[in-house]
């Protein structure tokens, strides 16, 4: 008798803990394993913004799925751009491009999410994300170019352009994104003579009311009042209205001369939830709180793709796409994927949130762990302290420990390594949002698949 097929897409935070719990708790022969994922290594993405600044390395923050000789799971390099849940068919395009069906008797669907983006007129193509690894290392790289090519000019209106920075999203990501990188060219200014220091200025914009509302009213002004004493202007209550390729048009009217535009606006759930037409909630897969997907034979999803109902909060609320929550439904939904291989009763997802830490660089922090607000010298402790022991290896933890320390010692660096330097990084081409197929597409190409066999 063939053994069952389990396959998992995604290797986030969800996908590398189900994985994980499979290997461990699974007998040996008792089912087969493979993982979808673009890139061999598990990225903790709460510490994107530090690698920009350059606090953390690139080698830090991504903990490589290959150093175990132990796991017998078969990693397949590319990803899942559709879904037949008919035929139990994934659709993979691999990293050369080559598209390849990969049957499967259980999938785990653990995409993850991408950037959310709206009809706003040259966004596509002059805005950059934080949602990737490239990404981080490429914002780094274009950000140091501006102070080089602002140096260098001659051109009054080219060097302000150059030196003013706008970064869309109050929340975590985009404020620890600003306040990285404020920190980031406050340091290197010294070093650039013929810049003057009052001519960089950064830019926090959201349309929300407040800045990071989920940490309260207390904690989101603690936040506030950090980043204008920095000099950072935050704007909330505006978005923008036109993104052009030197400029930025808001909605208030003002008209921001600008070269760098950093979108952290919110995710959405992976274009791969939209290719076999299962129910969804905002977006995201609408699952059981046994995260399996009602209608759909041996899928199962869970992470910022699904819509896990939150038990402890009731009244219809769903977990929000945090690392904690995605690290902790892998492991469930790994024992629940056992007990359908092995016939027994499954159990629902239920954590209490521990809270939440935003790091906003040098000593500055804002922190709720367990609902205890905290800001400054002790909020950092807090911050870097749950990243990390959250980091998945020893190695991982020393990596990161160790650049803290460096950091903390030696200060910022500021080596541009020239990555994709004449070649525009944009969010579509970061992320790949154009390369999923339509529910059409994935029946018609399973289909044909049905013919030839």
């Amino acid at each position: 008798m063939a053994r069952p097929r389990i396959l998992v897409v995604g290797a986030g935070f969800g996908g590398v803990e189900c994985v994980r719990r499979l290997e461990r708790a699974l007998n040996p022969g008792e089912a087969d394993i493979a993982l979808v994922a673009p890139f061999s290594y598990q990225l903790y993405l709460p510490l994107l913004p530090q690698v920009a600044s350059g606090v953390l390395t690139p080698q830090s923050v991504a903990v490589s799925l290959r150093r175990s000789r132990r796991h017998r799971t078969r990693i397949i390099p590319g990803g899942a751009i559709g879904v037949d849940t008919t035929a139990k068919i994934c659709v993979i395009r691999k990293i050369t491009d080559e598209v390849v069906d990969e049957r499967y008797d259980y999938i785990v669907l653990a995409p993850g999410s991408v950037t959310r983006t709206f009809d706003i007129p040259g966004l596509l193509d002059n805005a950059r994300g934080m949602k990737t690894l490239a990404e981080a290392a490429y914002i780094r790289d274009h950000v140091i170019a501006q102070l080089d090519l602002a140096d260098a000019s001659h051109d009054e209106e080219e060097r302000a352009s150059r030196l003013q920075f706008v970064v869309v999203g109050g929340g975590y990501a985009g404020t620890e994104t600003a306040a990285c990188l404020q920190r980031l060219t406050t340091s290197a200014v010294r070093y650039y003579p013929r810049l003057d220091p009052k001519l960089i200025k950064w830019h926090l914009i959201d349309i929300a009311p407040k800045l990071m509302p989920e940490l309260g009213d207390k904690l989101g002004l603690s936040a506030l009042e950090v980043l204008r004493e920095r000099g950072i202007d935050v704007s909330l209550g505006v978005s923008v209205a036109e993104a052009g390729p030197d400029k930025v048009t808001l909605t208030d009217g003002r008209v921001l001369p600008c070269r760098t535009l950093i979108w952290t606006a919110g995710v959405t759930a992976s274009p791969l939830v939209a290719t076999f037409g299962a129910e969804t909630v905002r977006g995201r897969l609408a699952v059981t709180p046994e995260m399996t997907l009602p209608g759909f034979d041996g899928v199962f999803a869970l992470g910022d793709a699904a819509a896990v109902p939150d038990l402890v909060k009731g009244g219809g609320a769903v977990c929000p796409p945090t690392a904690q929550h995605a690290m902790r439904q892998g492991r469930r939904l790994a024992d629940n994927l056992i007990a359908t291989l092995r016939h027994q009763p499954l159990k629902p997802y239920e954590h209490r949130d521990l809270g939440l830490v935003v790091d906003l660089g040098g000593k500055d922090a804002v922190s709720k762990p367990l609902g205890v607000e905290m800001h400054g010298i002790a909020a950092q402790a807090v911050a870097r302290g749950y990243h990390w022991s959250a980091m998945r290896t020893n190695v991982a933890k020393a990596r990161v420990m160790t650049n803290w320390m460096l950091n903390a010692i030696a200060g910022d660096d500021f080596v541009r390594t020239g990555f994709q330097s004449r070649k525009p990084g944009t969010l579509r081409e970061f992320e790949h949002t154009n390369s999923y197929l339509t529910p059409e597409q994935v029946r018609q190409h399973t289909a044909s698949l049905t013919a030839r066999g």
